[in-house]
């Protein structure tokens, strides 16, 4: 007899999302709260038509066993790519600022011209980053092995 995988489980794998209808996206913004990346972490890459970011996300999946076992918080450095880009726009993010560190708070969508529509993330401190795109195709992939969290605690918003 077979049975459903348990998160606990899942809960050492590199997580890697995919989301390629709108009502997929949630559970990656979720994942991606708070997770915060230099902006020499983000490209552009226009002959490809894929715009990713190289984020330090705090690993929300783990944060309530971490608390409950008194073990340290983590984070993972992981890969956000949006696939399919037309166009990328941002409001209240300085590119020639090469010293900035981004924090990254909500992925959300906005649909256009069926399959297409604008994907946006939403930055702390007002900013934002529109990604136009001919139709949704988001992926979300670990790259490293998890690390105490530098701060030590989980982030709240207040």
């Amino acid at each position: 007899m077979s049975r459903d995988a348990t998160f606990e489980e899942g809960g050492e794998q590199p997580l890697r999302l995919m989301a390629l209808e709108p009502e997929d996206l949630p559970p990656v913004s979720a994942l991606v709260q708070d997770a915060v990346f230099p902006i020499t972490e983000m490209t552009w890459q226009r002959d490809s038509r894929r715009f990713a970011l190289l984020l330090n996300r705090f690993r929300w999946e783990d944060a309530a066993a971490a608390e409950r076992l008194k073990r340290p918080f983590e984070r993972v450095r992981s890969v956000l790519a949006i696939e399919n880009v037309v166009r990328v726009q941002s409001q209240s993010v300085d590119a020639a600022d090469r010293d900035q560190v981004l924090s990254l708070l909500s992925l959300t969508w906005e649909p256009g011209e069926a399959p297409g529509g604008r994907l946006i993330l939403t930055l702390a401190g007002d900013g934002a980053i529109a990604v136009e795109v001919e139709a949704l195709e988001v992926v979300l992939k670990d790259v490293t092995r998890p690390y105490a969290a530098p701060s030590g605690r989980a982030p709240r918003h207040v």
